[in-house]
């Protein structure tokens, strides 16, 4: 993973890194809070060797007294010297109750030994403190000295007596802090992994990471009253769901513009994508602008186009494609603009055949002489071939991927199989992507668009759409001029 790789992930699951964090703090305050308090009482020692006349014998002196006290250090919290102190406090088990308490240092190149008493109580830490400043002196004297006739050679004199006991912890602030550290750095190597083991598509971002070669069209967001109003457009034109089909829209017309594809297949990889309401607002967009479109349900197998519109299905492109009806006959008009509507049909035993027939192309050819835009509702890829073989037949193929159904792997292999038959892809639409995710640009409106009219039908498109089926051609080589300024919504 690239650096711009990881702040994406990062950016992503931010949520994760933040939960981690407060739970980590969330911890560390309630083992703070059910730690008892403890206090501490210091005292130290200064090590010297008895007899030193002259200055010879005192570097002799100091090299052996800080060789010894090393040595001593570790003695402090030795039942030696802890028991007798036990002893005089009537402290419960000895010597082995004292001994966590205690810690000796000594600093190099000195003579001075350090001694702390932690407890949790203050007295008590003053009070040990108080008898280990007399006994460890004795417990020297009584080991280092030869024989009862000659004195011990080193000295231990206590030149700090017991500090007032102070508060030392738990500390707050480092608990807290250290609580933080780790649960920011738990929380971004969870965030991290979780983004590898996931392969959920969310936005456009995902699409551009997982297929850097391919076209992000547009991203249309999530609406939840998308079953009820599939043609936001006309149910609701106002809306930024609304506005991102007709980004959708103005970027299709920009790409391959020197071919300027006409017949497009819509398709997706797997089924729930959002495939059908996607192809229906995107014709419906396209008339909008003013071009003349003619819309096949392509979906021999589980047809929804027309039932989405409330149009009948009765006949449709299969008793076409057999030859039992006219092109002309099953084509229903929708609503006041220049749009036409061909439904699926009766389902055929044969949907891959039919699609892919010479008919079938005949009916396209027939179809892109008379259109602007012809575009096709296709079946999911994954599932079935049918989506495939249609896009041989058609200018370019658009595939829809919805946002937490489709999985980066299955992505690829739609477009894979677009790539095996030599699709022309044109690019991916992210639908049903969330509000506020990175990559949707549709989460505001423009102030000045809320004040705008709704697109109003063309005077004329009545009379052309009966044009076209009476011989009278294509409205013109070229899309008709948009009859309002579109947006970018970028």
């Amino acid at each position: 993973m690239e650096l711009q790789s990881y702040l994406r992930a990062l950016r992503k699951r931010w949520r994760i890194i933040v939960g981690c964090t407060l739970i980590a703090l969330s911890l560390a305050a309630l083992l703070t809070l059910l730690t008892p308090k403890t206090y501490s009482s210091s005292i130290r020692f200064f090590v010297s060797t008895a007899d030193a006349s002259n200055n010879s014998q005192l570097a002799q002196g100091g090299t052996f007294t800080q060789d010894r006290v090393k040595s001593y250090t570790e003695l402090m919290t030795t039942p030696r010297v802890l028991q007798p102190v036990a002893d005089e406090l009537k402290i419960k088990d000895g010597a082995s109750s004292i001994e966590p308490k205690v810690v000796a240092k000594a600093a190099p190149d000195t003579v001075i030994i350090d001694t702390t008493v932690t407890d949790t109580n203050p007295n008590r830490a003053k009070a040990i403190a108080t008898s280990l400043g007399t006994q460890f002196p004795k417990s020297v004297d009584e080991l280092e000295r030869v024989s009862d006739s000659k004195p011990s050679p080193v000295k231990v004199t206590l030149v700090q007596t017991p500090t007032k006991s102070e508060k030392v912890g738990p500390n707050w602030l480092t608990n807290l802090v250290l609580a933080g550290l780790l649960g920011l750095l738990a929380g971004t190597a969870l965030a991290l992994l979780r983004d590898r083991l996931d392969t959920k598509i969310r936005n456009k971002d995902d699409v551009e990471a997982a297929a850097e070669d391919i076209t992000v069209l547009g991203a249309i967001p999530f609406d939840s009253d998308a079953p009820k109003h599939p043609l936001i457009l006309e149910a609701d034109p106002h809306s930024s769901r609304a506005e991102a089909f007709r980004s959708l829209r103005t970027n299709l017309q920009f790409v391959d513009a020197a071919k300027h594809p006409q017949v497009l297949t819509v398709t997706s990889s797997l089924a729930g994508e959002g495939k059908t309401t996607t192809t229906a607002n995107l014709a419906f967009a396209l008339a909008n602008s003013g071009s003349s479109v003619c819309l096949i349900e392509g979906d021999l197998r589980r047809p929804r186009l027309l039932s989405y519109l409330g149009l009948e299905g009765g006949v449709g492109l299969t008793d076409v494609l057999i030859g039992r009806v006219a092109l002309k006959d099953v084509a229903q008009r929708f609503g006041e603009h220049r749009l036409m509507v061909i439904g699926s049909g009766a389902t055929p035993p044969n949907p891959s055949e039919l699609l892919g027939s010479e008919p079938m192309k005949a009916v396209l050819d027939d179809l892109r002489g008379r259109f602007d835009y012809v575009v096709v509702d296709a079946p999911p890829l994954l599932p079935v071939t049918d989506a495939a073989v249609l896009s041989t037949q058609t200018d370019g193929t658009v595939l829809v991927a919805g946002a937490d159904i489709v999985n980066r792997d299955q992505m690829l292999e739609a477009l894979e199989m677009l790539d095996a038959v030599s699709a022309n892809i044109l690019g991916v639409v992210v639908n049903r992507v969330q509000r506020g995710s990175r990559g949707n640009y549709y989460n505001y409106r423009y102030e000045s668009f809320e004040n705008e009219e709704a697109p109003q039908a063309d005077p004329e498109a009545k009379a052309v759409v009966e044009a076209t089926w009476s011989g009278a051609g294509r409205t013109g080589g070229e899309p008709a001029p948009r009859r309002r300024r579109e947006r970018l919504g970028r």
